[in-house]
């Protein structure tokens, strides 16, 4: 079982992650951050990670219109680097996510996929994080 240290900890040791931030999408307030926010401190990025999150929860050119087939995953890729945000399952009303910041270079968005999904199922299983 992990907690909250414990979950951006794992994260962190991901190789190629630069930056973590534990988002409330209810709010867009940061509940915890890893690693090193450079560009924008980690309350700016997780007021702007749950604009681009509620975004592509709200756009009907994302909804495949099955049952139950949600979005849990968005990738941003850039010429540097990729972002992913990942929605956390679990009893969180749907608003827990994190936004995570991988190096191009030293980062594999296959594998940084593969290790965050476990990490985040851990976590989700472990109270709610408390």
């Amino acid at each position: 079982m992990i907690g909250i240290d414990g979950c951006l900890k794992r994260i962190m040791d991901i190789p190629g992650a630069r930056s973590v931030t534990l988002v409330d999408g209810a709010s867009g307030l940061a509940i915890a951050a890893a690693g090193r926010h450079d560009v924008v401190d980690q309350h700016e990025d997780a007021a702007a990670a749950t604009d681009v999150v509620r975004a592509v929860l709200t756009s009907p050119a994302l909804v495949t219109g099955l049952p139950g087939d949600d979005i849990t995953e968005i990738i941003v890729c850039g010429t540097r680097g990729y972002h992913l945000l990942n929605l956390i399952d679990g009893d969180f009303d749907g608003r827990l996510f994190v936004h995570i910041l991988f190096d191009g270079d030293t980062g594999n968005l296959a594998m940084a996929r593969y290790q965050l999904r476990s990490v985040l199922a851990e976590f989700a299983e472990d109270d709610h994080g408390q």
